[in-house]
């Protein structure tokens, strides 16, 4: 659910860091080639970090530069060209305001259904046919990870889609949305801008929050940004790696393990005066009508629920809706 981000500043949001910030080079890098090896580092991840990366996924560097390309070229329209397939309804364009709490972050952004059927005005058909197909691959991946998930945990060695199957469902109420970053403004805004580095603050392109559904994957360009933090509250810098998607524990998740996995809380800073940040994301979420309480198999003798049963709608519109992420 978002976090609310500290007061804005002629619609800059800016906050200060409670611990002081690094890169860290331990974020798990996952071989879903290696099939035994790679359900352990998971299940390892996912308690410890409620992040990691995957490699040897099998989706072409060439499909996923055009796919970059095209979101390139889309948010290069001018302003009211790309207005044309907004405000987000919740589908569509949007600009900035992202949480529900009004959260102003350096962003655009273009969040789309993932049903093939839908169609979003304004988007191209290369665009929009590159991004069903993204869509595909992703929630295949996504559903591997689940039972190898399952299957660790010894929650699925009878039925090892008891997480994937709320993926897979066509009901599934799964989004994806793609943010761009632009270079922070120099000129005239820097003004602006300066003092904030200066004082320690740092500019936010979208504000600290964790994910509401069961799982979410990121892929983005090679510009830096991404930050998690770590179980002591510090924030550290994820290397940026185009070849690699990055799985982030959503909060359905952690309640579904009954808090035996981590919900990460995570954000983007624009500190790049440079270069832009392209970033996609798939949000892998359940049927709308989907009671989320923690998996009977997965509890052990005495071992009690920590959370209350909700239905998936409930928590989503409790959480914002399709604006969160």
């Amino acid at each position: 659910m978002v976090v609310l981000s500290q007061p804005v500043l002629d619609n800059f949001a800016h906050f200060e860091t409670c611990k002081p910030t690094g890169e860290i080079n331990i974020i798990p890098a996952v071989d879903l080639s290696d099939y035994s090896n790679a359900k352990k580092l998971i299940l390892e991840a996912c308690k410890e970090f409620g992040f990691f990366k995957v490699t040897n996924h099998g989706v072409s560097m060439e499909f996923l530069d055009r796919l970059e390309s095209e979101v390139v070229e889309f948010f290069k329209l001018p302003q009211q060209e790309k207005e044309k397939s907004g405000p987000p309804s919740p589908f569509g364009y949007g600009n900035k305001k992202i949480g529900p709490n009004g959260d102003v972050g350096w962003v655009e952004y273009l969040l789309l259904s993932t049903d093939s059927k839908s169609i979003c005005p304004g988007i191209s058909d290369t665009l929009w046919c590159l991004v069903n197909e993204y869509v595909c691959a992703v929630r295949k991946m996504v559903c591997e990870v689940l039972e190898m998930i399952a299957e660790e945990l010894k929650i699925g060695s009878n039925n090892k889609d008891v997480l994937s199957k709320l993926i897979k469902n066509e009901k599934s109420d799964s989004c994806f949305r793609v943010n761009h970053y632009p270079p922070c403004p120099d000129n005239n805004h820097h003004q602006i801008l300066q003092p904030l580095l200066m004082n320690g603050q740092d500019l936010i392109g979208f504000g600290e929050h964790t994910d509401p559904q069961i799982i979410s994957v990121v892929k983005s360009n090679n510009t830096s940004g991404l930050q998690i933090c770590l179980k002591d509250g510090t924030w550290v810098a994820v290397p940026p790696d185009p070849t690699s998607f990055f799985f982030i524990v959503g909060d359905s998740l952690q309640v579904m393990t009954n808090g035996r996995f981590r919900s990460v809380k995570h954000r983007v800073l624009a500190g790049d005066s440079v270069k832009s940040r392209v970033s996609m994301i798939y949000f892998g979420g359940p049927p709308l009508s989907e009671k989320i309480t923690p998996l009977p198999s997965i509890l052990e003798e005495g071992e009690v629920s920590l959370y209350k049963e909700f239905t998936w709608s409930e928590y989503k519109n409790a959480a914002g809706g399709d604006k969160v992420g």
